[in-house]
């Protein structure tokens, strides 16, 4: 199958049609066999349990043309744990594992004609989803679902490089403790949207969201975990319950660890200690690592040593190893790569 005509070195990141995308339904307590459809558009009731009482989970994952002109996905095992973990906690039906896996690779197979070519810096990101679509009126979970899959090329997070960013400490809460912060939920970034269009008026490009509670924790921002380097290039991780699990930043541990070396550890952050790390980064599937250059704490700044001109040397180091195992370079530890052709 040929490439579809997209300029690929010039697309941004952003929605762009493809050509199918998988659906299932859930009604009268089972899953449908689900099937690949054209048809872009969703019909649902004005009553519906999505767009009374937000009964919606998701994630995001991607396909890469390898160096060896395969195309791959990366880890859609724990993308498919991940999503029946967020169900099961907002009374959601499970959409099983295997069949999670098996509608990712369909929907990309059949979008083979989006998969960017190596090089190009771009990929097709793949957006699973689920939500409650039978009416709700009163307040309980929705009685019918829909899963569907959706795919995108996307151009790299960064133009012209991951220059580092200057985020703020947020007056807002993302996430309370035994709440919703450790799932995959829409609830959780529609609650981020004010925060996010306020630090942008102010000039920042994100958030640090601390812990609830005490106000005194590093939690993580809108959409991504934090990942800190210490002076003796030690790798550390918030650790909290109201965190959501980041694939990346579960793999970026591993990466230090196995294939650098580096000592690591998740462990309670707080906000005091922050300054004395030697380097920042926020980790997600959209851009791996965007280097964190300053801090600014209600006017008193955390620089970096790293400084705001580009990644510091580890984060660079974790950043190329994870890239070079997502595109083939560098071979990956196994269960990985699921290769798609």
């Amino acid at each position: 199958m040929g490439k579809k005509n997209i300029d690929w070195a010039n697309i941004g990141f952003g929605y762009q049609k493809t050509d199918k995308r998988y659906v299932s339904n859930y009604k009268n307590g089972a899953w449908d066999e689900g099937t690949l459809t054209s048809d872009d558009t969703i019909t649902i009731s004005e009553c519906a349990g999505v767009l009374q009482y937000a009964q919606t989970v998701f994630e995001g994952l991607k396909a890469y043309t390898t160096e060896k002109g395969q195309i791959v996905i990366f880890r859609p095992d724990l993308n498919a744990e991940r999503l029946e973990s967020s169900a099961s906690r907002l009374e959601m039906p499970v959409f099983p594992k295997e069949r999670f896996i098996d509608a990712v690779v369909k929907t990309v197979e059949a979008n083979e004609a989006y998969v960017p070519p190596y090089g190009s810096g771009a990929t097709l990101y793949i957006r699973p989803y689920m939500f409650g679509s039978s009416p709700v009126i009163g307040v309980k979970p929705a009685q019918e679902y829909q899963f569907r899959v959706f795919t995108t090329p996307v151009g790299p997070y960064f133009k012209g490089g991951a220059k580092p960013i200057t985020i703020k400490v947020s007056d807002f809460d993302r996430a309370a403790p035994h709440g919703t912060g450790h799932i995959k939920a829409g609830l959780n970034y529609a609650m981020s949207l004010h925060a996010i269009v306020t630090a942008h008026e102010e000039g920042f490009d994100e958030n640090m969201y601390l812990d609830a509670a005490t106000r005194t924790k590093v939690e993580e921002t809108g959409g991504a975990n934090f990942i800190f380097v210490t002076k003796d290039n030690k790798v550390v991780t918030p650790k909290s319950n109201s965190i959501l699990p980041s694939i990346t930043r579960r793999s970026l541990m591993t990466v230090a660890k196995d294939y650098l070396g580096l000592e690591v550890e998740e462990r309670e952050v707080t906000l005091e200690e922050v300054k004395d790390f030697a380097e920042c980064g926020l980790c997600g599937t959209a851009a791996v690592i965007s280097p964190v250059g300053r801090i600014n704490d209600h006017g008193k700044e955390i620089n970096f040593p790293s400084g705001m001109e580009e990644m510091g040397p580890v984060t660079k180091k974790l950043y190329e190893t994870l890239t070079g195992i997502q595109m083939g370079r560098i071979e990956a530890p196994e269960g990985w790569i699921k290769v798609i052709k």
